[in-house]
């Protein structure tokens, strides 16, 4: 028997709801990356998956809703991926390193999360602050980095003037241009950054930036 909250499918069978929310969010997350918010349809969407208009509208609350729930979804991927990583064992410059290789790893394997991200600013943020009013979306920079920024910091190995917004902007910044501009990058410089044979060399690259930086003195201090 279904609950109030879990109408039945077509021909009246029990429904999923869990499940029938993660098909629309998979089908949903590739159809606004895919053609943008404006250009997106829940009837698209709705075709491509084992659901119906309505049923999204149910689930959903409507377009706007959905884009919203897309891009929660994908922003908490990452920061709950460096939450469960532990990194205790390991000194800070090789705990920073490899949170930034997260980072690099998981931007590639989903380009269409840079393009969200790209469709978002694009609208202003206006998404991802109401998200962010309702609780919906927690802060930017990962708690995880914070974190091993903090102990680099307190064992004197990091200089003490750089937070984790600005880590994890250096980070993002090089991890989200390299997808976001290859084919452009490839068209006036004829390098690919997305070329298998050169993916070591610029993960290796991003891992040398950011702790030069974060072990560098700072200029003020002088020579």
């Amino acid at each position: 028997m279904t609950s109030v909250d879990e109408p039945p499918a077509a021909g009246g069978r029990p429904r999923d709801a869990a499940r029938t929310r993660a098909e629309i969010l998979d089908v949903a997350t590739r159809e606004f990356a895919r053609a943008g918010y404006d250009g997106a349809r829940v009837d698209e969407i709705a075709a491509r998956t084992r659901t119906t208009k309505r049923m999204i509208y149910y689930y959903f609350g409507g377009k706007e809703q959905l884009f919203r729930a897309v891009l929660e979804r994908v922003y908490g991927e990452l920061r709950d991926a460096g939450q469960r990583l532990d990194l205790g064992r390991l000194e800070p410059e090789a705990a920073v390193r490899h949170l930034a290789g997260l980072v690099f790893d998981h931007l590639e394997r989903r380009p269409d999360v840079v393009r969200l991200v790209t469709i978002e600013n694009i609208h202003e943020a206006r998404h991802v602050t109401a998200a962010r009013r309702s609780g919906r979306i927690g802060s930017p920079a990962p708690a995880a980095l914070g974190r091993v920024l903090e102990a680099g910091q307190r064992a004197g190995r990091f200089r003490a003037d750089v937070d984790a917004v600005d880590l994890h902007a250096m980070i993002s910044s090089f991890c989200f241009f390299r997808v976001a501009n290859r084919h452009t990058f490839d068209a006036l410089y004829g390098r690919d950054l997305m070329a298998p044979a050169r993916r070591e060399h610029y993960r290796a690259l991003l891992g040398d930036m950011v702790v030069a930086h974060l072990t560098a003195r700072p200029a003020d201090e002088g020579p």
